[in-house]
């Protein structure tokens, strides 16, 4: 099946984006430098491309779950947003949510991007909502069984 074209900008000595397996849906990105994060700690790290979202879509950057499971590394916002205008360099914001210090190599895969197309809405503001079974719910109103 052929997908949308996505242009990449490569930094010198970078690979490319690439699907580890056919039939994934992220694109596995690679860090540019070696970076060690303490427990708990923060930093951010260039991913040493730049990226063409096509319009209509968005470019989601998800954790990698090995990383997450194994080691504690995950994205310190969840999951990061690019959105088609934008044409600097991906950067990940990484955080250590484990006990001890980690150490990542330079081209170290961190993070998925995946290309997703979205649904742009105009905004309406009204003086009631739609009523729905579920209403005003909220965290943990419907259990957990």
């Amino acid at each position: 099946m052929q997908g949308r074209r996505l242009n990449v900008r490569m930094n010198d000595g970078m690979e490319a984006p690439a699907y580890a397996h056919k039939g994934d849906a992220g694109l596995d990105l690679r860090i540019t430098e070696a970076v060690t994060l303490e427990s708990l700690e923060r930093k951010t790290v260039g991913c040493g491309i730049a990226v063409e979202i096509p319009e209509g879509c968005v470019g989601l950057l998800f954790p990698r779950s090995g990383l997450a499971s194994k080691q504690g590394i995950a994205l310190a916002n969840g999951v990061g947003v690019i959105d088609s205008g934008y044409r600097g360099e991906i950067g990940v914001s990484l955080i250590n949510g484990g006990y001890k210090a980690v150490t990542l190599e330079s081209g170290t895969r961190v993070c998925q991007l995946v290309v997703m197309p979205y649904v742009p809405c105009t905004v309406v503001q009204v003086d009631e909502l739609e009523e729905t079974e579920r209403g005003f719910g909220g965290f943990g109103s419907t259990g957990v069984r």
